[in-house]
Formats: structure tokens, C-alpha cells, sequence
């Protein structure tokens, strides 16, 4: 058992007594903070004030540990601790910083507290702070799950703050002027007189004190940079071609690397030759690794080359070869013994079912790849006594850790440098580049190998998002949805997920029920059951997660239900709504869109759909029109509930990329296999929306609720069902399976 499994199961015996009584961790080292890591390697004059801020004479760096994949989160990081500590956006610098405990991601632990213990009473208080303990203990410094904004929200304007009134206190001591006296500006402390006296200028005299602790945070009537319209700090190099990824790190004296694996994925390499790549200009090396080989030349694209000219004996893949076999196992599933969770069960389904002629339909998701702009890379060197990594990761601490093990090295023995990743959607969730990248390293110790996947290895290789499959029973009556009953059947995406980290999860996972057990509707009959079916292809974290399918089946069994009661698809989920936040959502969507039904005009059609994932309500609508030439996405109108909007700008852009991005893999994507072979290996075959059919999109952020949310994830989930409704209502067409262009066309 991994050493998560076994702190989670003492921590969950004691329940909440864990925390609030010390029993397993102790409250005194639950609430104690970590040492701060940046106080390691300082300059002289230099100061790290917190775990987050470090000032020298060059300048003000802010340290934003969660990975910035393209959704802006070196921004939002920055900004939340700028703010506070009275700093433009323009002065300052940002670093990821070194994977440290200090890091650790305070925001994961909510989603699989509510899912223990649903709500918001007293026991999933105490199972999230016993959950919080383990992630705290643990060091889970992650990003993902739409927590960087969640997770970031306190204490990094702590961390500002905490630096700002230190650095008050320095130019007190620099001064004599008393600290009442004193006031901050635009990265300087302003005296009586009027005259400034700069942040770092201050950093050697701050450096000697003791950081001010429990300072108040700032009235959001008072902000400056929060919750206005802001420029990314990334934007001029982005626009201007000059930002640099993990695929464009270089060092000196670096070879270049290309793996050949398995084409059928976990298969193993039974012989090879490889005389004919040796005989290649440019190649030096063709060395073992897990699962295949790992070629070395002096470049990339020799690399590549010599990769296609070996020629192997692969033996079969561990896990079923065609897809039927796939989908029977999901089928099989469905099984009481295969019970993984049943989270909701209100009234009497079986009752009202057995008194009823019920409604019936089966639902599919396919595999889906992650598939981002920039395929996976890492640059390692691995020397007798160290090891240095340059990669972009959303898990620095596995990395870190992983690279140690592999190279027979101490963690503190690996320096990781967290690169800017171009794009992910939870493939830099796996860190399998980096492991067979030092798998070679270490075999040409002192060099420094820069492996770089082709796309067809990046995305035949990929760990893709879950195969889903639900059955829905339901019934109504006098024109209202009066029963149902979900079953919904994946293979555990965490087991999959933690088992390549080494590590076994306990108890159920709430990524099968996720986006489906939770919904805001008042059915008087209602049960959502998940089961966990047996593994298949490695799976792994894809955008939204088991909401991505989720959020599909419920909507979509919804819908079906509300046609048959003959009610309207707006009107009857706002009916059945019993959270106050869901219901102005969905009020709000209506709004936008002008909803007048349905179908409002011969040939179009509109469909809704609400889901509730990573704790933000977000509803769309999408109008469609069916035209000779196949289905036209007209318009998309988005309203979500985040708490606070804290970058307009930024909000704007994430909500409509995560709408196109589900609606593009709802219409045209799946990753299927036939031999064990992963059939599609590069964008021609895994087609997602083009831009001649990209909709018009409207979004709007709520600001009605308490609790601060993040939104890269929540906007995919109710894409694919409020198209399958469109669809629906212009065509008479119902969908149950994605992608939908197995049943219609799109222009």
C-alpha cells in the first residue's frame, strides 16, 4: 500500500478527531507552517519575506508554484499577491519556484470531502480539514481540479500583505519614522515628507526582521489590480512569438532525444535492430528504457528519423485489443459487486419505476486524447551526485521525486525547473517524458538529454480521458420529471492515475459520480449510482474529468425525461432547481439567450444545460441551425457562478475556450483501438473545431455566492448535452453517444 493509502485510511478511522484533536498529525504541526524554502539559497541582501515573495536589488520576484498551461495562472497568482502588497503588475517578476511542502495545493481537498460527506455541515468540515491534513502532510504540491484561484485566494494576499507590513517595518527601522506614520505604493513605503523609498531598497533591512504575521486583508472596495480588466503578463511575449516553453529549453553540451515505444500501449519490447538508425548521420546512441528505446542524435529530427528506421518485435498490450471488448466490460460493470459509490438516493426509485411504464437509454463517452499544441518534453542531466530537470509539469514533487528514484539520488539531490507548458488539459498531470528521459540521461552520465515526444508518440502514448457508459430509467408525470435513476460505469481514473506515482487510493472514486451525483435538481425520485468497472487502457485527469462524461449522461437523461413529460427544457430544470446559485444561473442563461423555447424557428433549435463541477454552477445554451449541408453552431450564450471574478479579461477567454473546446470534442473526437493500437495519431484523425465553426459566445460571471471558485474546467461539461439538445429540437435527432458525428454532419 502507498504511503497516500495508508495516511489517508488511519486519518479517515479517526475522522475528524484527526485534526481537531491532533490524534493522527497533531493539530500543533497541522497548523504549523512549513519552513520557507526560498530562505535556502538567498543572496546576500537578498530577502524572501515569505514562502512567495523575494525582493533584492534587482527586483520583486513573486513566487506562483501552481503551472501556467496557458490558462493565465502566473497572472492570477500575481496579482492576488501583488495587491496586497501594493506592487504593479509591470515591477514585478515571476518564478515558479522549487517543488517545497510549502507549496502544498489547499483547495484539493474540497472536492473529495464534499463527496464523503456532501454539504456543508459539520461532518464534511471535519472530513475536509482530515483531508487537508493528509494533503498538507504530504507536501501535494499539484495543480489542477480548477483549484489555482481557490487555493490561492487567502493565502497568497496574506503573503502580500505579510510582506508589505515587513517591509513597512524595515523602512521604520531604516527611518525612525514610527510604522503609523508610514503608507505603500506602487512597490515603495511613502514617508510623512512625501519621499518614496523603494521595496528593494528596503530587501537588506527586511531581510533581519521577523516577518508580521495575522495582517488584515483589504475590503475588496479597496482593490486595485483585483477584479478589473488586467493584461497578462504573458501576453506581449506570447503575441510577439517570444515566450519560451519547456520544448524550447536548451543547455550547453545537450544531446537530443526521440523513444520508440510499443505501439500497442504497455506491450513489451521482445527484440529490436537498430543498425540501420547507428548508421544514421547525427545518431549516437540507441539505449533500453521502459517499454522500448530511447535514441540519442544531435537533434531532434535525426532523432525522429532514426526512431522510424528500427525495426522491433513488439508483443501484445495487457489490455483488450478491439474496442467492443471495451465497451462489454463497461457493460459487465453494471453489477452489484462492481458497486463503487451511491451518493444520492432520494425517495423511491424502485417504487415509482415498478408502478410505471419507465423511460430507458443507454449513453457513451469515448476515450478521449488530451492532445496539446506542445507535445510532451523534458531536459534532464543526471551526474553521480545530482540531477537537474527543465520540464513543464503540473506535479513538480512526483517529478522531483521520480527523477531521484530512477537515478539513485536523494530528492533534495534534484533540481526541478518548472517550465511554461503550451497547453495540457491534464497531461502534465503524468510525468512519464521525464522518467524515460532520465532513463536515458542516466546512462550517459554528465550529458544533458532533451527528449522530445513526435505528436504520433505524444498522442498514441497519451493516458487518455475515461471510456464512459450510463443507463438511465426514469418516469414522469402530469407534466413534470417525477423519477430518476443514473447508473454510470468507467474504470477509477485516480487508481490509474496514482498507480504510475507509486501510490494506491483508498475507497471509492468520486470521479465516477462526479458531475452527475451532486446536481442542483429536486427530483422527488432520484439515485445516482457508480460503478467501477475493471481497468482497461491507462487513463488519466482529462479537462473536467469525470464531469467531462458526466455532465453529458445526466443533462442528456434529463432532457429525455422533460420531452417525454412534454414541459419545456428551461423551464422545467428551473423548476426542479433547489440551490438559489443554480437557479440565477440558469435564470441568467435564459436572459442572455432570449429563451423562447426550445425551437425557435423552423430548422432551429436550442438546447440547456446546466451542470454543477469543481463547485461552480455554469449553464449554457447553444442554438443550432440544420441546414442541407449539415448542423451550423450558431450562437452560445454561458453563465457561471464563481464567487468573484478576479480578471474579467481573463474569464471572458477561459470560459469561451472551455466551451469550444467541449463542444469540438463532443462533435468530432474519440481515441479508438484496434489491435491494441491507439487508431488515431495526430490532428487530421483527431479532428477538433475548426475555426470556420467556432459560434458566437456570450459569457457572463455571477458573483452571488461566498465561496471563490475557479472556471478553466466547469464551462466543458454542459457543452456537449445543451448541442445534443439543440440537435434534438431542430432535427428530431437524439444523441446518446459521442462523438456526434457518428449520427449527423456539421458544416
Amino acid at each position: 500500500m502507498g504511503r497516500i493509502a495508508k495516511i489517508a485510511r488511519r486519518s479517515f478511522l479517526v475522522g475528524s478527531v484527526a485534526v481537531a484533536g491532533g490524534v493522527a498529525f497533531g493539530i500543533y504541526r497541522y497548523r504549523s507552517p512549513y519552513p520557507n524554502p526560498l530562505l535556502d539559497e538567498l543572496e546576500p541582501g537578498a530577502a524572501a519575506l515569505t514562502p512567495y515573495v523575494r525582493i533584492d536589488a534587482g527586483g520583486i520576484t513573486l513566487i506562483t508554484p501552481r503551472a501556467d498551461m496557458g490558462q493565465g495562472a502566473d497572472s492570477v497568482q500575481a496579482a492576488l499577491i501583488a495587491e496586497e502588497l501594493d506592487a504593479t503588475l509591470d515591477q514585478i517578476h515571476t518564478d515558479p519556484g522549487p517543488p517545497d511542502r510549502a507549496y502544498w495545493n489547499t483547495a484539493l481537498s474540497e472536492e473529495a470531502a464534499a463527496f464523503t460527506a456532501p454539504g456543508d455541515g459539520l461532518m464534511n468540515s471535519a472530513v475536509h480539514g482530515t483531508i487537508d491534513a493528509v494533503m498538507k502532510f504530504l507536501g501535494m504540491q499539484i495543480t489542477g481540479g480548477s483549484t489555482t484561484v481557490p487555493d490561492g485566494f487567502v493565502k497568497l494576499r496574506q503573503a502580500g500583505a505579510s510582506a508589505r507590513e515587513t517591509l513597512k517595518r524595515a523602512a521604520s527601522e531604516q527611518t525612525g519614522i514610527a510604522l503609523d506614520r508610514l503608507s505603500t505604493e506602487a512597490g515603495a513605503v511613502l514617508l510623512p515628507g512625501g519621499e518614496r523609498i523603494a521595496y528593494t531598497d528596503l530587501a537588506a533591512t527586511a531581510a533581519d526582521l521577523e516577518v508580521v504575521q495575522d495582517v488584515p486583508l483589504r475590503d475588496p472596495s479597496q482593490w486595485q489590480i483585483l477584479g478589473k480588466p488586467m493584461r497578462r503578463i504573458d501576453i506581449v511575449a506570447k503575441s510577439t512569438g517570444t515566450q519560451d516553453y519547456g520544448i524550447d529549453a536548451a543547455v550547453p553540451g545537450m544531446v537530443h532525444a526521440a523513444i520508440l515505444l510499443n505501439p500497442a500501449q504497455g506491450g513489451e519490447l521482445r527484440g529490436h535492430d537498430a543498425s540501420a538508425a547507428l548508421a544514421m548521420r547525427g545518431v549516437s546512441a540507441v539505449v533500453p528504457i521502459t517499454g522500448g528505446l530511447g535514441i540519442v542524435a544531435d537533434n531532434t529530427w535525426r532523432a525522429f528519423r532514426a526512431a522510424r528506421a528500427i525495426t522491433a518485435d513488439w508483443g501484445p498490450s495487457p489490455f483488450p485489443a478491439e474496442m467492443d471488448a471495451h465497451w462489454e466490460a463497461l457493460s459487465d460493470a453494471f453489477t452489484e459487486d462492481r458497486q463503487d459509490s451511491r451518493k444520492r438516493d432520494d425517495g423511491d426509485v424502485e417504487e415509482v419505476l415498478s408502478a410505471a411504464a419507465p423511460l430507458s437509454a443507454e449513453y457513451r463517452a469515448p476515450y478521449l486524447a488530451h492532445a496539446p499544441l506542445e507535445p510532451v518534453n523534458a531536459l534532464v542531466r543526471v551526474d553521480e551526485e545530482a540531477a537537474e530537470v527543465w520540464t513543464g509539469t503540473q506535479i513538480p514533487r512526483f517529478v522531483q521525486q521520480n527523477v531521484a528514484r530512477i537515478a539513485g539520488l536523494d530528492p533534495d539531490q534534484v533540481t526541478v525547473h518548472a517550465l511554461m507548458i503550451g497547453g495540457s488539459f491534464g497531461h502534465r498531470l503524468e510525468d512519464e517524458v521525464v522518467k524515460r528521459a532520465t532513463e536515458i540521461a542516466a546512462q550517459m552520465k554528465g550529458t544533458p538529454v532533451k527528449l522530445t515526444y513526435s505528436r504520433e508518440e505524444d498522442m498514441t502514448h497519451d493516458f487518455p480521458r475515461q471510456i464512459a457508459m450510463a443507463r438511465m430509467r426514469g418516469a414522469v408525470r402530469d407534466g413534470r420529471v417525477e423519477a430518476l435513476d443514473l447508473s454510470l460505469a468507467m474504470p477509477s481514473v485516480i487508481t490509474s492515475q496514482m498507480r504510475r506515482q507509486g501510490q494506491s487510493v483508498p475507497g471509492p472514486d468520486s470521479q465516477i459520480v462526479a458531475g452527475a451525483f451532486d446536481q442542483p435538481f429536486g427530483i422527488p425520485h432520484h439515485r445516482v449510482t457508480g460503478y467501477r468497472a475493471a481497468p482497461l487502457a491507462p487513463i488519466s485527469s482529462w479537462r473536467s474529468v469525470g464531469a467531462s462524461s458526466n455532465g453529458f449522461f445526466y443533462n442528456a437523461a434529463l432532457d429525455e425525461l422533460i420531452d417525454a413529460a412534454g414541459a419545456d427544457p428551461m423551464a422545467e430544470r428551473l423548476r426542479l432547481c433547489n440551490d438559489p446559485l443554480a437557479r440565477a444561473v440558469l435564470e441568467a442563461v435564459a436572459e442572455m439567450s432570449g429563451w423562447d423555447g426550445p425551437a425557435p424557428a423552423a430548422g432551429r433549435g436550442r438546447g440547456v444545460a446546466l451542470t454543477q463541477s469543481f463547485g461552480v454552477h455554469c449553464a449554457e445554451v447553444v442554438e443550432i441551425t440544420d441546414t442541407p449541408n449539415g448542423i451550423r453552431l450558431d450562437s452560445v450564450w454561458c453563465a457561471a457562478e464563481v464567487g468573484r471574478v478576479l480578471d474579467p479579461v481573463n474569464f471572458d477567454n477561459l470560459v469561451k475556450g472551455g466551451v469550444i473546446f467541449g463542444l469540438g470534442h463532443a462533435m468530432n473526437c474519440e481515441i479508438t483501438y484496434a489491435d491494441g493500437r491507439a487508431e488515431q495519431d495526430n490532428f487530421h484523425s483527431f479532428e477538433g473545431m475548426r475555426l470556420r465553426q467556432s459560434p458566437r459566445i456570450e459569457v457572463r460571471g455571477l458573483e452571488n455566492g461566498d465561496a471563490i471558485r475557479g472556471i478553466g474546467e466547469p464551462p466543458v461539461p454542459p457543452a456537449a448535452p445543451a448541442l445534443a439538445g439543440a440537435i434534438f429540437a431542430a432535427t428530431g435527432t437524439r444523441l446518446r453517444e459521442m462523438p456526434f458525428s457518428k449520427a449527423v454532419s456539421f458544416l
